[in-house]
């Protein structure tokens, strides 16, 4: 059975806990602590916790997601006492790094200290990937349980990261021993995954903090962009056969194919820009509307996401406006909500149309790309 706590994050951050909180929380953090698995939320997504230094409580979050093994974990702290006893060493832009984005969502990947954690959480490899999240529920159960906190995203493996604590409900129920229920989520996706080489900031996984927001944290280093739509960093950081069984990423959410909705979904991209593109026409719309209409011939039921200026242009069975060009920030705080949705619904064919790799666009078109597992169309 899993138990179920709400908890109020406002009284939590202003430490104005109200005595079923402060139970909640404790008896949550006590079954951490013990080796059970409990979800929590965090700013970015909600999490799926395990004592990073027990293996046998980490494996169990492999069994409880389905997920594959040679994946890394991130390790969620609520001190800098708990760095330290995590990693080796931290070098002085890392230290900037975490000074302007922690707590926050910012995960730096860095040289594990020997034996600190499972060696399940670091996929067997020298780092470790950590951060320490912003939400307040999640450092009072971090705080709680007395122990640093592995915690992937918390749905099933492959299914669209839960922003609510009735999506991790819906995937993990029975399968878990807790789910902490806070609220909705704030970023809406994963955080930005880093890894410090030299004067190289290597962006492993674009999400929450920009390539930009870092250049300004630190503008004496050069930071290598994540190239956008599931390509990986020119650097030997993260090779480019993702799926190679033999290849183990040292960023989660790199390899197979994540965030995906039951249907089958393709991601339509406007190629050309120039004079030959009417302004009147609108190619992407005219080749996903002709694709609906085939697909609803052979039974199949149809979805759109597009941007909300445009979900009235579309007929289909489902049609989601999902934020739009100027408001990148909504459409990645909606995107697995809109991605459940279409299951909710049985949609069998999704296209989807694409955003502008600007900002967080870059951490939402990587999701996107994932979701629809590399499936891309130009016209």
């Amino acid at each position: 059975m899993t138990k179920y706590w709400t908890v109020d994050p406002e009284d939590v951050s202003r430490l104005l806990n109200r005595n079923e909180d402060i139970e909640a929380l404790k008896e949550a953090g006590q079954l951490l602590a013990a080796g059970e698995i409990v979800a929590f939320p965090t700013e970015t997504v909600y999490g799926l916790g395990a004592d990073a230094t027990n293996t046998a409580a980490v494996e169990a979050v492999f069994v409880a997601k389905g997920r594959p093994s040679d994946n890394p974990l991130i390790v969620h702290i609520a001190d800098w006492e708990q760095l330290h006893g995590l990693v080796a060493e931290v070098s002085d832009a890392a230290r900037r790094l975490m000074a302007r984005f922690w707590p926050g969502p910012l995960t730096l990947v860095l040289p594990a200290r020997p034996g600190a954690v499972s060696p399940r959480v670091t996929a067997g490899l020298a780092t470790v990937a950590v951060r320490m999240p912003a939400h307040p529920v999640a450092q009072a159960l971090i705080r709680a349980a007395g122990c640093p906190v592995a915690a992937p995203s918390g749905n099933r493996s492959g299914r669209p990261s839960p922003t609510l604590a009735a999506h991790v409900r819906e995937d993990l129920d029975g399968r878990i021993a807790g789910l902490v229920d806070g609220g909705p989520t704030g970023v809406g996706l994963e955080s930005t995954v880093v890894e410090v080489v030299g004067d190289l900031v290597h962006v492993l996984r674009p999400g929450g903090v920009t390539a930009d927001q870092l250049r300004v944290a630190v503008p004496d280093c050069t930071v290598e962009d994540y190239r956008g739509l599931g390509l990986e960093p020119t650097s030997d950081t993260c090779r480019p056969n993702e799926e190679s069984a033999a290849y183990v990423p040292k960023s989660p959410g790199i390899k197979y194919t994540h965030y995906a909705p039951q249907g089958a979904m393709t991601l339509v991209r406007l190629k050309r820009r120039d004079s030959l593109v009417l302004a009147s026409s609108d190619p992407v719309r005219e080749w996903i509307q002709s694709q609906i209409n085939e697909a609803r011939q052979k039974g199949e039921r149809t979805g759109v996401l597009t941007m909300q200026e445009k979900a009235l242009q579309y007929d289909a069975d489902l049609v989601i406006g999902c934020g739009d060009e100027n408001e990148l920030e909504t459409a990645a705080h909606d995107l697995y909500a809109a991605l459940r949705q279409f299951d909710e619904q049985g949609i069998t064919k999704i296209w989807a149309e694409t955003y502008p790799e600007l900002g967080i666009g870059v951490a939402l078109m990587n999701r996107l790309q994932k979701a629809a597992g590399g499936r891309m169309v130009d016209v």
